[in-house]
């Protein structure tokens, strides 16, 4: 499995600034527990269409992906039928899913929460432990309600099962006081030429007392040993005054 992980946020009400998103800082914090990245992050309104052109495109990506939100019954919770049409499969009644919602809400199921139960039909179930509603997956695709107490346990339960723990790639970060990124340019384009394994960042920072440029690194150890030989190299061959903001353990 890839070790990164894309996130789709479900909702009008967020982008309107009626409510704040919960889930994105959440969700980062459970993968990277587990050792995964997050390689994207989509922030949706309630919108058939756009719901459709972005679920087929993160079906197509090779990484899996969450979604929280739009798993209601009312009419603005889309997320079930913009799945389906995005994977061109038709809705149908889930028997788990029903039962479920029947043994919850009894007579309370009929006749608009057993709509909950309509899912793509490839679908299978995400236990909810809050409310027994579930939610679901389709292929590289976990959808969860859009109520953070709910979405929590259950994208916890995911991850436990299907995310085994991965040991996350290494970074350090390294600050450069006087400088300017105009001067490092062709070095930077040198050092990523030689490096291709290496994600490499560069973040100035105007100050009253002058520039500097933060330096970050990420890759797997013996990778980062190397890049850093060259970039450490290079700071000293210009005598750069420098310090550590994250000094990596390498083995």
């Amino acid at each position: 499995m890839t070790g990164h992980l894309g996130i789709i946020i479900v909702g009008s009400e967020i982008l309107l600034g009626k409510r704040e998103d919960r889930h994105f800082a959440r969700s980062r914090a459970q993968a990277l527990a587990r050792g995964y990245e997050l390689a994207w992050s989509l922030l949706l309104a309630d919108r058939l269409e756009d719901l459709v052109t972005q679920y087929r495109w993160a079906f197509a990506q090779e990484c899996p992906f969450f979604s929280f939100g739009g798993l209601g019954a009312t009419p603005d919770d889309l997320t079930r039928t913009a799945a389906a049409i995005a994977l061109e499969l038709p809705l149908q009644r889930h028997p788990e899913a029903e039962r479920l919602i029947r043994d919850r809400f009894a007579d309370g199921a009929e006749p608009i929460r057993i709509r909950m139960a309509d899912l793509p039909s490839e679908a299978s179930i995400i236990p909810n432990p809050i409310n027994q509603v579930p939610g679901f997956q389709l292929r590289n695709g976990y959808f969860f309600p859009g109520f953070p107490q709910m979405a929590e346990p259950m994208s916890a339960w995911v991850l436990e099962r299907d995310f085994p723990v991965r040991t996350p790639a290494l970074q350090l970060r390294v600050l450069l006081h006087g400088q300017k990124e105009s001067d490092w340019v062709l070095f930077m384009e040198q050092f990523c030429a030689g490096h291709p394994t290496i994600e490499f960042s560069s973040l100035p920072s105007f100050l009253a007392s002058g520039t500097q440029i933060e330096l970050g690194l990420r890759g797997n150890p013996p990778a980062l040993r190397d890049a850093w030989q060259m970039l450490r190299t290079e700071i000293e061959h210009r005598g750069v005054d420098w310090e550590w903001l994250e000094e990596p353990q390498l083995p």
